[in-house]
């Protein structure tokens, strides 16, 4: 009877290796609870309207939102939902959203892309400021 080749420990290893990273890849793109992560379907109060300072943004990580002031006062939001994958955005560096999941990156005032892979802007939201109170929605 013919010999069979022996698996090297190396194969195995390698073998083993390969499988965890390929799982690792695709549970990245996803919400940790397995779905998508929503934005706001619905008004939400966001905190005190001081938070966000003039020419400067905050996310607010709870709810899938950023906010952002510009120096006349205006407020924008957007979604925090990356536009290439769908993974909730928890990054925030100055005015700069980083996404954990493929390295996108978007300005939070304007909500555009600034880094690849992401092709397409944030979603738009609406937001006002009442009672000292900002409130953040789906766009009106």
């Amino acid at each position: 009877m013919p010999a069979r080749p022996s698996t090297s420990r190396r194969t195995v290893l390698r073998g083993a290796a390969v499988v965890p990273v390929a799982g690792l890849g695709l549970a990245a793109c996803a919400a940790p609870d397995g779905g998508a992560s929503a934005t706001p379907t619905a008004p939400v109060d966001l905190g005190a309207e001081k938070e966000v300072p003039k020419g400067g943004a905050k996310l607010y990580r709870d709810h899938n939102v950023v906010v952002s002031r510009a120096e006349d006062g205006t407020l924008k939001a957007y979604s925090t939902i990356c536009t290439h994958a769908g993974c909730p955005i928890n990054k925030l560096q100055g005015t700069t959203l980083v996404c954990p999941c493929h390295g996108s990156q978007f300005d939070a005032v304007t909500g555009k892309v600034v880094q690849a892979p992401a092709t397409e802007p944030l979603t738009v939201l609406s937001v006002k400021a009442a009672n000292g109170r900002i409130v953040a929605g789906p766009a009106t």
